[in-house]
């Protein structure tokens, strides 16, 4: 093997070998280094629409056609059987009170379902990260890149002349490389924080939080349990969708794949965690389930088939993304919380940025001024991002005790995102182009502001409702903050004909649209809305 590369990416998750493809199909020379050996387990399961378009949309332009069909569950089923995944038709919320069966109340005060699409067949999906991880590294290497595992990495130096040089072992061997330009895929804390000494951000306001998590079968569909039934049809089965159980101080999450695993996990506040002895492990998880009797019987059956992970930090932040010769994509610069499942898209929008980069700035062999000034931008970008988003995850967390204030703001989320979503299918990426709409003034303050009334106190639920409804207009195109919906939310595309003139169209532009869209087609409820 060759010891001599353009990129070497560090870490062989989604990420670095989505990016190790990209970067072969621009013509570079790549090497990409994992320290241990697929198929292996990951966490950060769960996609949504707008990472499952940025995915169809590197394909296409990228010439990577073996992607396309991991973008949509149906094509997915058809074409890659193997590969196993899950159906994710929406985000259901339910919000538990400690020692008490959940009952849905008359209202549904105490739920919200959020369709992300309309039928099984474009539907997004959780990944298998094992399953899924080994498909896309073994599509790089197909691609043409130097694949290197059991790799224990303990230098990086920069002796002169442009190029790095990376130091380690592999299975009790020497290990040198060189390349013009590192990345860290490596994920939180990962090799260039420990080995630059970089330094270590809190995000402004965030509580701190631990989680708790493994993979467990038996575990039962809350459709399918009393306590959880509802009157009427919902926009989706509750449990083919990221599925979150919600309490002071908290939240669980349950994906479900379609091999009988399902992923659960905790994510709760520092204060909580102590209640439970979260640091014990496997112990604690009784501990929680005897707090919510209905979670319990949900996990009745239940059995973990692997340990369970304690993470003692949940987030964290680098002080800096990108520096002489190296950078990071997002999922190593940050992180911040799984809910709302950001973790996908955040590092896409960075890929997808690295790509142009690289592809617009690369010059032969030599890293170049105009190349390192757009990674220094990259990598302030990513951390603005990650900062918006823990700002607003920060607001969740302070709602979760009054639901009805958490429903309301989680709508800038779900704005946000199919306004993005739409935007870009209708080539408008330019008025949205960071995540959660950071960088729409009006929206993003915004998000801000109705975030830090949260934190500050409980503010009045039906007028805070009225605020937020007023605040996201600017971007609501998915017919959200809807009274009469009663929390719960289908996919309707006479919505979006209705917001038609957000996008720069008139609804009779936006109905054409929609007609000649195959997307459009596959996900209409009712044709006589569209056509």
């Amino acid at each position: 093997m060759r010891s001599d590369f353009d990129l070497a990416i560090i870490g062989s998750g989604f990420g670095g070998a989505l990016l190790a493809m990209i970067a072969r199909r621009i013509g570079l020379s790549v090497v990409l280094l994992e320290r241990g050996k697929h198929p292996r387990f990951a966490i950060g399961e769960s996609t949504s629409p707008l990472a499952n378009l940025i995915i169809e949309q590197l394909s296409e332009r990228y010439d990577l056609p073996r992607l396309a069909p991991l973008t949509a569950y149906g094509e997915w089923q058809r074409t890659y059987p193997e590969v196993v995944c899950g159906l994710k038709r929406g985000f259901t919320y339910f919000r538990h009170e400690a020692h008490q069966p959940y009952r849905v109340s008359a209202s549904r005060s105490n739920q919200l379902l959020v369709a992300a699409s309309p039928c099984d067949e474009v539907a997004d999906t959780h990944w298998l990260r094992s399953d899924v991880d080994h498909f896309l590294v073994n599509e790089a290497v197909a691609a043409g890149a130097d694949y290197l595992d059991q790799v224990e990495l303990r230098n990086v130096e920069w002796p002169g002349g442009g190029t790095a040089r990376l130091l380690g072992e592999r299975r009790g061997r020497a290990v040198q490389l060189r390349a013009r330009l590192i990345v860290d895929a490596s994920g939180p804390r990962g090799f260039l924080s420990r080995t630059l000494n970089i330094a270590e951000r809190t995000f402004h306001r965030y509580p701190p939080t631990q989680t708790l998590y493994s993979h467990f079968t038996g575990v039962h569909r809350c459709d399918e349990m009393a306590d959880y039934q509802v009157d009427g049809e919902t926009p989706y089965p509750m449990d083919d969708a990221a599925l979150h159980h919600v309490f002071d101080g908290g939240w669980m999450w349950v994906l479900r794949f379609n091999n009988g695993v399902t992923s659960a996990g905790i994510a709760v506040t520092d204060e909580l965690a102590n209640e439970l002895k979260l640091s014990e492990g496997e112990p604690a998880w009784p501990r929680f389930l005897s707090r919510f009797p209905s979670i319990a019987d949900q996990f009745a059956e239940a059995e973990a088939i692997r340990g369970f992970t304690w993470v003692p930090r949940l987030t964290y932040r680098a002080a800096s993304a990108s520096g002489d010769g190296w950078v990071m994509l997002p999922s190593a610069a940050a992180f911040v919380d799984p809910l709302f499942s950001t973790g996908m898209p955040l590092t896409l929008l960075g890929i997808e940025r690295l790509g142009r980069i690289l592809g617009e700035e690369w010059n032969g062999a030599q890293l170049n001024m105009r190349l390192d000034e757009r990674l220094r931008e990259y990598g302030e970008i990513a951390l603005a991002e990650a900062d918006h988003t823990a700002r607003f995850i920060a607001g969740c967390y302070a709602a979760f005790p009054r639901f009805e204030n958490f429903t309301a703001y989680s709508m800038f989320y779900f704005a946000a995102a199919s306004f993005s979503e739409m935007a870009r299918r209708l080539e408008r990426g330019h008025l949205v182009r960071r995540f959660l709409a950071s960088d729409h003034p009006a929206f993003a303050a915004a998000t801000l502001e109705l975030g830090r009334a949260l934190q500050s106190g409980n503010p009045d639920s039906g007028a805070y409702e009225q605020e937020v409804r007023e605040r996201t207009d600017c971007l609501n195109i998915a017919g959200l903050c809807d009274p009469r919906k009663r929390n719960w939310y289908g996919v309707d595309l006479e919505d979006v004909v209705v917001g038609a003139a957000k996008l720069g169209l008139t609804p009779a532009e936006m109905r054409e649209v929609l007609r000649r869209a195959d997307w459009a087609r596959a996900g209409r409820l009712d044709k006589s809305a569209v056509i």
